[in-house]
């Protein structure tokens, strides 16, 4: 979702009025009736260059010996993504390192973008819910080649029959409540912002201050607190259900 201010003014009054609309549109490929690309692909695919290019750096020329400072980052990259997630997963899904961190790296990075003045990708259901998404059909799939198709058929119907409805929508309600509970948290904080913003403008414009002092601070403070703290415990949220529900999908305690 994206939130904008749009502030009108009357002669008898001021209003301040706030938008929530949409991710804008930036381009579209003409295909068809046309392929809109929205400002959350745009900086999506700016990510995937910027990450690239910094796994390039940090990468380039490794030696057995580290000798360079960049190296000695890598090699601690790796090893605390491999730690935690043999802490959380088991030792046996450890491989599934790249694929937490290039999440938390990614989701991060979306939350943080907003602090630049750029909109946040994480404040898009579209986007959250495609992690979400992938996620889930890694624990189906987990699932299945645990208990196999018929196993895990079977465990819909667990402990009786009657009980199928709920167990199919606790299923689905997984990713669901994955991918709103990122967005919600960061969308929910650029509307708290927004809203503060706007009182405070309308406050100024009340006390008849050319100088918009009152917005000065709060809006700042709040910004930061949701952009930075909230975006850097939801992405870390978000990998631990992963790591839990893929691990517990597996069988591993």
């Amino acid at each position: 979702m994206r939130y904008s201010r749009v502030f009108s003014e009357r002669k008898e009054d001021k209003l301040t009025n706030i938008e929530v609309q949409g991710p804008r549109v930036s381009f579209v490929i003409p295909i068809g009736n046309g392929i809109a690309i929205t400002e959350s692909v745009v900086i999506g695919w700016a990510l995937i260059i910027i990450i690239a290019i910094i796994c390039k750096v940090l990468t380039h020329n490794l030696k057995k010996v580290p000798e360079t400072k960049r190296q000695v980052i890598a090699e601690w990259a790796v090893s605390f993504v491999n730690n935690m997630v043999a802490d959380a997963m088991g030792p046996k899904l450890v491989f599934f390192a790249p694929y937490i961190a290039t999440i938390f790296v990614y989701a991060l990075l979306g939350a943080l973008v907003s602090m630049l003045g750029l909109r946040s990708m994480t404040a898009d259901i579209s986007v959250t819910l495609t992690w979400a998404v992938m996620t889930f059909v890694i624990i189906t799939f987990y699932k299945i080649k645990s208990d196999g198709i018929l196993g895990y058929l079977k465990g819909f119907l667990s402990p009786i029959f009657l009980m199928a409805p709920m167990n199919v929508i606790s299923e689905v309600s997984l990713p669901v409540s994955m991918a709103f509970r990122m967005f919600g948290n960061v969308a929910g904080g650029m509307i708290i912002t927004a809203l503060v913003y706007g009182a405070l403008s309308a406050a100024t414009s009340a006390l008849g201050l050319s100088i918009p002092i009152l917005t000065v601070g709060i809006p700042a403070v709040l910004s930061a607190y949701f952009d930075l703290f909230s975006g850097v415990i939801q992405s870390y949220v978000f990998i631990m259900l992963t790591m839990i529900n893929v691990s517990m999908a597996n069988g591993e305690e």
